[in-house]
């Protein structure tokens, strides 16, 4: 079968970034903390093909370095989120009645509140770094998956072949994990890939205003921070940052809303 060009484009965004992120050690001659004290805020040349920092660091390593941190927090953010998501709304789908009017509740008290500011709040709250990101993003981004996940268990815990599986002696785990979960399976993915360019953004946020990833780790956001006070004269500190952040989400939305488009012509 033939992808659609958003999931393809989308895909192949995600898998370079991914590829250059992995093979960042081998592509650079410079370790990402490496100082050289002469080529101390240097623009970008031949030794240095994006540039150095106010600390002689090499642009493009710190990049590909901050990429692997960047990356694995937005994956683990949304893999933790739909897991959260899934259970919640699978919950609020199958049992119905006061589960599904308290969760849901829940729920929407959760949505109502601004994420960014509230991941601000918690991070100051917790230490921050890599895991204490990753845990306030999950816990503060599951709130999509577990509406579609509750949507697509009420059109399906009543159809025929939950009757039959139930009638066939199925308890409740199998019916979730072997029937209802596989037909919800694309709406999920969509949630869940749409949640990991929501979540970069909101790492970059937290990092860019110092209660996310903490030097000398790099990631894209604390990279954004480092460079706000030289944005007149050393410009490509915060360019390049910034626009691989914004490769990363516009790849990632476009493979969610090829996802989504796939899924609602199979529909």
């Amino acid at each position: 079968m033939k992808l659609p060009v958003q999931i393809r484009f989308g895909l192949t965004g995600i898998l370079l970034l991914v590829a250059l992120a992995v093979a960042g050690p081998w592509l650079t001659p410079y370790a990402p903390d490496a100082v050289d004290l002469h080529a101390i805020a240097r623009a970008p040349s031949t030794t240095h093909w994006l540039g150095t920092d106010e600390l002689g660091r090499d642009l493009m390593s710190r990049l590909l370095s901050a990429a692997r941190i960047s990356l694995m927090i937005g994956f683990l953010s949304a893999l933790g989120a739909g897991v959260i998501g899934v259970t919640v709304g699978g919950l609020s789908g199958f049992c119905g009645a006061w589960v599904d009017e308290i969760l849901m509740r829940i729920t929407e008290v959760f949505q109502t509140i601004p994420l960014l500011p509230l991941t601000l709040a918690l991070g100051v709250i917790f230490q921050p770094g890599i895991g204490s990101v990753i845990l306030i993003i999950g816990l503060m981004g599951w709130m999509e998956t577990a509406r579609v996940t509750r949507s697509g268990f009420l059109s399906l815990r009543d159809s025929a072949f939950v009757e039959a599986a139930r009638s066939a002696g199925a308890g409740v785990p199998r019916i979730v994990v072997r029937h209802l979960i596989p037909n919800v399976s694309g709406q999920i993915a969509v949630a869940t890939t749409l949640g990991v360019g929501r979540a970069i953004i909101v790492e970059s946020g937290m990092s860019f205003f110092g209660v996310g990833v903490q030097p000398p780790v790099a990631s894209w956001g604390n990279m954004l921070y480092g460079a706000q006070s030289s944005m007149t004269t050393q410009p490509w500190l915060a360019v390049a940052p910034g626009v691989l952040i914004l490769i990363t989400v516009v790849a990632v939305n476009f493979a969610g809303d090829g996802l989504s488009d796939l899924f609602q012509r199979r529909g």
